[in-house]
């Protein structure tokens, strides 16, 4: 599969997903760390891609939307930023209305 049809697939099957360097639980950059602790703050589980661990990814993801940098948040498959803008919208209050309606829209109706 095409690297950025894997990318896409990525994005698509997850309501909110966290392209770092490292993980979660071991962050390997700072912008990775905090754009990760912001988002575990939310209260949502979320995917990651540890971009280290895929050569692949590291060197595509740039050109999937356009966006320079690691980290990449996507939520609802659309690209919110990078770590400046991730903790931006943290701070407002708006990365956890954002994130807790991915999630819902994604839970089966009862």
């Amino acid at each position: 599969m095409d690297v950025l049809e894997r990318i896409k697939q990525q994005v698509e099957s997850h309501p909110i997903v966290i392209y770092m360097k490292g993980t979660p639980q071991m962050p390997q950059c700072g912008f990775s760390s905090r754009a990760s602790q912001a988002l575990q703050a939310c209260g949502v589980e979320f995917a990651y891609v540890n971009v280290l661990e895929d050569p692949e990814i590291f060197e595509n993801l740039p050109r999937y939307a356009d966006w320079p940098t690691f980290p990449q948040i996507y939520i609802n498959h659309e690209l919110v930023g990078g770590c400046d803008i991730t903790l931006e919208l943290f701070q407002s209050g708006e990365l956890q209305k954002m994130a807790q309606e991915a999630v819902a829209q994604q839970s089966p109706q009862a």
